[in-house]
């Protein structure tokens, strides 16, 4: 009678665990599915995030460490530009600047190739939302023979401010760009490499090459010859200018 009794209570006091277990088990089973459903709901809300569209602008490329160059850059590489956290802009040009005027054509109205006077406005309104210090430097294309001494003049006062720029590395990261990123912007990097850096002719016109896809005699001609006194200061001097 006694083990009979004492089966019956290890049989009754033994009921509760086993309920209690499939308790356990039901709860983890829910909190594993909640589980995956939250991680589920994450994984969707990460995979429709847009992502930013990185573009560089025509013709980029790293000149040295903390200097870049470039075609005229458009709306659609603004957010790329904005990685570089540039401190300064050279823009080597003329879309800013009055062209100066032909006696033969002056009766001829302007015309505004690819609406480049908007575009040209664009990029500024977006400068202007930046800390970016702006430099639009008037310097005209060889292509156009430097007929007028006072043409000439203006482009050799435009590429020795832009060098003082580059002597500065208070100024860096620096962007220098033209409207194509090939002549223009060739003259001043070809300037740089022989002023600043001693290299020698051959590199130099290898290097334009590369970007101008041809060569152009004005241009080559006019960096072997152009020698401008530049001065600066020793305590800001990058450290790629050989001395």
């Amino acid at each position: 009678m006694s083990q009979e009794k004492s089966s019956a209570e290890v049989t009754r006091t033994g009921s509760p665990s086993l309920e209690s277990s499939r308790d356990q088990t039901k709860d983890s089973q829910n909190g594993a599915q909640q589980e995956a459903q939250e991680e589920d709901q994450v994984l969707m809300r990460t995979t429709i995030t847009p992502r930013p569209n990185y573009v560089p602008p025509l013709n980029f490329s790293l000149v040295e460490d903390g200097i870049y160059r470039s075609g005229f850059p458009m709306p659609i590489n603004y957010p790329f530009m904005q990685q570089l956290k540039l401190k300064t802009i050279i823009y080597v040009g003329d879309l800013s600047h009055e062209k100066p005027k032909n006696k033969e054509k002056a009766d001829k109205p302007k015309k505004d190739k690819n609406g480049s006077a908007a575009i040209y406005e664009k990029y500024k309104a977006w400068i202007d939302s930046t800390d970016i210090k702006f430099c639009p430097l008037l310097v005209h294309s060889s292509q156009e023979p430097f007929t007028l001494l006072e043409t000439q003049i203006q482009t050799q006062e435009s590429l020795e401010a832009a060098l003082h720029l580059i002597l500065d590395k208070r100024n860096f990261p620096i962007l220098i760009h033209s409207n194509k990123g090939k002549h223009r912007i060739g003259v001043l990097v070809g300037l740089m490499r022989k002023i600043l850096q001693g290299w020698c002719m051959s590199g130099i016109f290898e290097e334009y090459e590369k970007f101008a896809m041809g060569k152009s005699e004005f241009d080559l001609e006019f960096i072997e010859m152009w020698q401008p006194e530049l001065s600066y200061e020793e305590e800001w001097l990058p450290g790629f200018v050989r001395q």
